[in-house]
């Protein structure tokens, strides 16, 4: 057989399985096995909300479904980088009103920010040093490891080529400062998966070294609306400085229960700039113009009302009862898990519960341990990179019903 056409075998070296995927499967084999204890499965593995959506944006959704209803007020293709209407409603909303200076025209709207944290590499060249965080959300990795601006993975599945930023009990999970030079920085607060917060102080010096590095900080910032504590930033350009040096990403998948429905953002600064081969600074806001007028169709009119609807009173005031159930939830993992004599992070200004398994148990150990015994789906601290290994997640996306039969189980584990 003669040569077929190439693929990208950069693809060949990610692991077998994304982390949620190899759960499913772990999950279908026990179930297909048990299946008394299927209709038992709880699952607090992966991050998805499980609440109606609030009415304010079913109304708003209902309405311009009606719209498109009628040729008068019928709307075909809208503007790539998002409808005004939502693009000065989040500006507003989430920047100026807090002080933050933020430009309607910087902010693109788009399907995800999952999306959006892989797509962005699109405007960067290669030969950049990546500074990721471990553990981390596997999407930062994977993408990279796909445009192939990394080498292989060795044995414990770290890439060459990326800077691995160790997040440990001893940092409360923000990294240290590296001391080489790097030029992308991927930042997550409130961070996913052990639920930490970063400062203002750290945020300020990684904002710093950025500057003094020529570096570029892609902060990811979909936990933000969790964030009860005042002291807490939510948004890197609180930080001064950081629109000279960061790039962030936000969503409404948490924020207003989008996961299913698709709406996101990301802000470009007109300020940021990068260099050419040659060492001319451009501007960047027009690469991401440019890639998605190419690339993207925009986010459907239907959609982008619901999620302005987020920021009328009425609202405000679901999203606000969304976040208190799910934190209401976190609080009672927590307990439970601290119940059981298990040393607990996160749960307090993210939705997510990172404990520290019992010794001598390991992360995967520890996901089959709940499966079987509690019928519970936990998400092991090893998929999320090395330092995870010796702990695991538990997502507050849940019913309150369930959320406490989750913690009557939990207490009933048997070491």
């Amino acid at each position: 057989m003669g040569i077929m056409a190439y693929l990208n075998e950069n693809y060949l070296k990610l692991k077998a399985g994304y982390l949620f995927p190899e759960i499913g499967r772990r999950v279908n084999a026990f179930t297909e096995a048990n299946a008394e204890a299927a209709a038992r499965v709880i699952r607090c593995g992966i991050g998805d909300v499980t609440e109606a959506l609030p009415q304010a944006a079913r109304d708003a959704m209902h309405k311009a479904v009606d719209e498109l209803g009628d040729r008068n007020s019928f709307r075909g293709y809208g503007p790539e980088q998002g409808y005004p209407f939502l693009r000065d409603a989040i500006t507003r909303n989430f920047y100026t009103d807090r002080n933050i200076d933020v430009s309607a025209d910087e902010v693109f709207i788009s399907d995800g920010s999952k999306c959006d944290t892989g797509n962005i590499l699109d405007i960067f060249g290669s030969g950049n040093t990546l500074a990721i965080t471990d553990p981390v959300y596997p999407v930062y990795v994977d993408t990279n490891v796909m445009a192939g601006n990394t080498g292989d993975a060795d044995d414990s599945g770290a890439f060459a080529g990326i800077v691995y930023l160790p997040c440990t009990a001893e940092n409360q999970f923000v990294p240290e400062i590296p001391e080489q030079k790097v030029d992308l920085i991927y930042l997550c607060y409130p961070n996913n998966p052990t639920g930490a917060t970063a400062t203002r102080e750290q945020l300020s010096a990684w904002v710093n070294y950025a500057k003094a590095n020529n570096a570029i900080i892609l902060f990811d910032a979909a936990y933000e609306a969790f964030v009860s504590d005042p002291a807490i930033p939510r948004s890197i350009y609180e930080m001064e400085g950081a629109r000279d040096c960061c790039i962030e990403f936000r969503s409404f998948s948490k924020h207003g229960g989008f996961t299913g429905v698709r709406c996101a953002f990301t802000v470009v600064p007109k300020s940021l700039m990068a260099s050419t081969q040659s060492g001319e600074q451009k501007p960047l806001h027009p690469l991401w113009s440019r890639r998605q007028s190419t690339k993207f169709n925009g986010v459907s009119y239907i959609v982008q009302r619901g999620a302005e609807a987020l920021f009328s009173d009425d609202g405000k005031a679901q999203v606000d009862e969304l976040i208190a159930h799910y934190m209401g939830n976190a609080k009672l993992l927590r307990e439970a898990a601290i119940e059981l004599n298990l040393e607990v992070f996160g749960g307090e200004n993210a939705p997510y519960v990172w404990v520290r398994c019992p010794a001598g148990v390991s992360s995967w150990e520890m996901f089959d341990k709940m499966l079987e015994q509690a019928n519970v789906v936990i998400t092991p601290g090893a998929g999320f990179g090395a330092a995870g290994e010796g702990y695991f997640r538990i997502s507050a996306f849940n019913s309150r019903a369930n959320v406490e039969e989750v913690c009557r189980r939990m207490k009933a584990l048997t070491w």
